[in-house]
């Protein structure tokens, strides 16, 4: 599993993030506060507090292919 925050600051960097992990397979979660949602859910995102880097856990050891495609989104 790999842990890592973004930052989704607008409707569109919302949609490119959900079309980026829609592609693959295995699971991945997005924690803000309490809450966590289904990554792939548009809806769920949009409930999360946008304002603030959102932590991101990938069920999956081998996602070095999608961590690169999400690199515009990833913050320290």
């Amino acid at each position: 599993m790999k842990t890592f925050n973004l930052l989704l600051s607008s409707i569109n960097n919302v949609k490119d993030f959900v079309n980026v992990v829609s592609k693959y397979d295995f699971d991945v979660d997005l924690t803000s506060g309490r809450y966590v949602v289904d990554a792939k859910s548009i809806m769920g995102i949009f409930s999360l507090d946008l304002s603030q880097p959102i932590k991101v856990e990938v069920h999956s050891d081998d996602c070095e292919k999608f961590i690169e495609e999400l690199k515009p989104f990833i913050v320290d």
